[in-house]
């Protein structure tokens, strides 16, 4: 079986699964409030990076391929 990483990187339920294996492992070594809420945010902020570039990827390769077959239609 494959794995699509494009779209599991997109997800926001694989970020919330990451997320929470992140704080269950922290409160399992008993690591600080304040250093669990900054890796959360971090992990938040990368996930979200993740999403936009693949998105946007996503809508420029779309575009370019618009603009191809316009340009095939208009020297036929």
């Amino acid at each position: 079986m494959k794995i699509d990483w494009k779209q599991k990187l997109s997800s926001r339920k694989f970020w919330a699964a990451i997320t929470s294996l992140v704080v269950a492992v922290f409160a399992i070594f008993g690591v600080d409030q304040l250093t669990t809420e900054q890796v959360i945010a971090l992990i938040g902020a990368i996930g979200a990076l993740i999403a936009y570039i693949l998105s946007e990827g996503y809508v420029d390769a779309n575009r370019t391929d618009t603009k191809e077959e316009e340009n095939d239609e208009k020297t036929k």
